[in-house]
């Protein structure tokens, strides 16, 4: 994370000197629209290792939001984490029959997305000029879970791409063939959603289909503010 703060600020230093002043560069990038999407690989690769980690890592969404809103972010979209108790290498490890979702993973996911929703309130309250605003991505992977027909999708438990049981134990490695129906399978390897779910995702993101989509607006009003 402090990585990806430090290469905003050499951005930031840019604009400025390519627009020539701190000013201009403030306009700028006040109407620019930034994504901000962590979590995940906190909860897949420290909190849900036991063996190999004795404690969660530290969340620090509200600092990262502080410091781009500091350098001239004010219209920022906080995606929440999806269902990472149903990803393939989830249901490989850790569910009986391969399909049904590990429901503790996903309690602490809605507890992770509770409290994001929760900052953007905050944010749009106490930050002047600020237009946070929350994609509900766990709600959303629901939708294409529970109802995968209605989306086209076929294989909802396992990689187009993978090895062994739902191609999730280890993800796609270098020369393996994968499924040659993709656009049938939800997830593409052990962990990452494929193009087709994607694709959804982002529609929904940016125009929601549903009132749960998108909190208080979508990208697509947020945009227009």
């Amino acid at each position: 994370m402090k990585g990806q703060v430090n290469n905003y600020k050499n951005t930031v230093s840019q604009v400025v000197d390519m627009l020539g002043d701190e000013d201009s560069a403030k306009n700028y990038l006040s109407q620019c629209i930034y994504s901000v999407g962590l979590g995940s690989n906190d909860y897949l690769n420290n909190y849900f290792m036991p063996t190999y980690y004795s404690t969660s890592r530290q969340y620090t969404p509200e600092q990262y939001a502080q410091t781009l809103y500091n350098y001239g972010a004010r219209k920022v979209v906080c995606i929440g984490v999806g269902q990472i108790g149903c990803i393939p290498n989830a249901l490989a490890q850790n569910s009986p029959d391969g399909s049904s979702c590990v429901q503790n993973v996903n309690s602490a996911n809605l507890l992770f997305n509770d409290q994001l929703k929760s900052l953007v309130d905050e944010f749009n309250n106490n930050l002047p000029g600020a237009k946070f605003i929350y994609i509900n991505a766990y709600g959303i992977f629901h939708d294409l879970i529970s109802r995968p027909s209605s989306f086209g999708f076929k294989v909802t438990n396992a990689g187009c791409c993978g090895v062994g049981r739902n191609n999730g134990q280890i993800t796609c490695l270098p020369f393996q063939t994968p499924c040659q129906n993709r656009n049938e399978y939800l997830f593409w390897d052990a962990f990452h959603p494929g193009e087709a779910a994607n694709i959804i995702m982002g529609r929904r993101s940016y125009s929601a289909e549903s009132s749960s989509d998108a909190y208080p607006v979508d990208i697509r009003r947020l945009a227009q503010l």
